[in-house]
């Protein structure tokens, strides 16, 4: 296309966006134990919801499965992924003498914690979060079967009873929506008013602020590009939050190649996003494709600055022996 002839497009830009620290450490343990002990190293449930990192690390020797029986006996390293996992897995690699690194976020840890010491001190937990994802099976399974209930919605709060209202707690997954979060523990409060809930909200940093980026770009434009993954709670979050906020449309899209072009006919302005486990070089990607077919202006929305670095495990920093 002619450059000339390219219609204009201004881009807005949020920021904080992509990777967190939690992430980012995730991915560092796969990639310090594959320059530490060489291929293969084996990783439980994707490191982090991303194809684009999962394929990138598989390239490098890491090997992915769903359960440790998909393991052979080895002595290669076996990573938790960033999500958390119940007790019984790290019990089960101890069983068979796996050498077990766990890339738990230490904000989801912080969590499991918290449900334990409630229920040490003789409380039903409430865990706010979504059916089948990895962080809440995990957080669940800190605890014996039928000490957690998980209420996912504002009706499920309502219809909720409680075997003794004055020994409630309640926990929740790191990447939900902070508004309907905030919603869920309204109501509990309402009808329980002797509910515990944690010292310092649940919901990750991360989240709370690529949330509130999104929030300050979605009323200044028609559509937003969140890049990110389908199974990410985070990223899909981020879609509905830029449609609370006042964008008319949002959309998930893994990379360039998901870009809905029809959907930026006559729009002079777009916004992007993305979640907490896509990578930086996706959105550069998205970028290079707006810039094949518009005259790009960008324009970065910044609300909060992050600084957030966590260490990786002992075994990792220490040499090899």
């Amino acid at each position: 296309m002619n450059a000339s002839r390219r219609p204009a497009l201004n881009v807005l830009l949020a920021a904080p966006r992509g990777f967190c620290a939690g992430v980012d450490r995730a991915i560092q343990i796969v990639e310090l134990a594959l320059a530490k002990f060489g291929a293969p190293v084996y990783v439980r449930h994707e490191i982090v919801h991303n194809r684009y990192v999962v394929e990138s690390l598989k390239a490098k020797g890491a090997v992915f499965v769903e359960e440790l029986s998909e393991i052979p006996d080895t002595d290669q390293p076996v990573i938790f992924s960033a999500h958390g996992v119940p007790k019984s897995v790290p019990a089960a690699a101890k069983s068979r003498n796996l050498f077990a690194i766990d890339a738990t976020c230490p904000l989801v840890f912080k969590v499991h914690m918290e449900a334990a010491r409630h229920y040490a001190e003789g409380c039903k937990i409430v865990l706010i979060g979504h059916a089948g994802h990895p962080e809440v099976e995990g957080t669940t399974g800190q605890l014996p079967e039928g000490a957690v209930t998980l209420i996912q919605s504002a009706a499920d709060a309502w219809a909720f009873e409680a075997e003794d209202p004055n020994r409630l707690a309640y926990v929740t997954q790191t990447t939900l929506s902070v508004d309907d979060t905030a919603e869920i523990v309204a109501i509990l409060r309402e009808r329980f008013p002797a509910i515990v809930g944690p010292h310092k909200e649940d919901i990750c940093y991360a989240t709370t602020n690529r949330q509130a980026a999104v929030k300050a770009i979605a009323g200044k434009v028609c559509l937003t590009l969140v890049v990110g993954a389908p199974n990410s709670s985070n990223s899909l979050r981020l879609v509905e939050v830029a449609q609370r906020a006042g964008c008319p449309k949002a959309i998930l899209i893994q990379r360039a190649s998901d870009i809905p072009w029809e959907e930026l006919d006559g729009l002079s302005g777009v916004g992007i996003t993305a979640g907490a486990s896509a990578p930086e070089t996706l959105v550069d990607e998205v970028i290079a494709a707006l810039r094949d077919r518009f005259e790009v202006t960008i324009e970065q929305v910044t609300t909060a600055s992050e600084r957030i670095a966590f260490n990786v495990p002992r075994e990792l920093r220490e040499p090899a022996a």
